[in-house]
């Protein structure tokens, strides 16, 4: 399968001479869900901020269908086909739902009606709510405006940053629904997330970071049946459930 995101060994971190990433090496197929876990430090979202040149990468390289992109600065990515869902402050509390769509493109404000329309049609409740402040409306509902702007520029790849972070379980089953209507849209996800267990039930392969490196990787199920993973990174959850 054709790689859309491809990142090899790669050595990153924010403060000169000390790395969050020690060598990490990931990739995204054409139309795949992959999720990233492992403990707190483990470089999950550093790991999207070294794609998105928001921090400095000190060896590895990047590449994004087929072409390096190591070190493009986040707005060129976007242009490129890359769609990004920050874990805070993902929308504009202020401006409409269709204003926080508007937005989505406006680099390109010519495709603004057609996307415009197929991000309605995959999210209706967006349409419902067009008209609302965005800073008026659910948890789970600001994170559909977030995911339907990423989705302005037809990426090929979307990024998410802990999807689920600070909503219920009912709000965080919805934002893993949502985010398999989007892949199974067609548009590749490499979703970093902190509920372990629920993200490798939902993406076709997991990679497990800690301290920088990769611990495991496999698909989905198999990480979710793995007894090194459960007694590691998944805890008494996972083990009172069955995992």
């Amino acid at each position: 399968m054709t790689k859309v995101l491809h990142a090899t060994e790669l050595v990153a971190g924010y403060i000169p001479e000390v790395n969050i990433l020690n060598g990490c090496n990931l990739e995204v197929s054409a139309g795949e869900f992959v999720g990233i876990i492992g403990p707190n430090g483990a470089g999950k979202s550093t790991f999207l901020k070294a794609v998105l040149g928001q921090c400095k990468v000190r060896s590895g390289q990047i590449f994004l269908n087929e072409v390096e992109i190591t070190g493009r600065k986040a707005h060129e990515l976007v242009a490129m086909g890359v769609g990004y869902v920050p874990q805070t402050k993902n929308v504009f509390p202020s401006l409409t739902v269709r204003e926080n769509l508007e937005m989505g493109c406006f680099l390109k404000p010519s495709v603004f009606s057609e996307r415009f329309e197929y991000v309605v049609d995959m999210f209706p409740r967006l349409g419902e709510r067009a008209s609302l402040r965005a800073g008026s409306l659910s948890g789970g509902e600001r994170q559909m405006v977030a995911m339907g702007r990423a989705l302005m520029m037809k990426p090929s790849i979307l990024l998410l940053d802990e999807p689920s972070a600070g909503l219920s379980p009912a709000l965080q089953d919805e934002v893993f629904v949502n985010c398999r209507t989007i892949n199974q849209s067609g548009v590749a996800i490499l979703m970093v997330e902190q509920n372990a267990r629920r993200c490798l039930q939902v993406v076709h392969r997991g990679y497990v970071l800690d301290q920088g490196r990769n611990a495991y990787t496999g698909s989905g199920r198999d990480l979710l049946a793995d007894p090194n993973v459960i007694e590691l990174y998944l805890g008494t959850l996972a083990r009172a459930t069955g995992g």
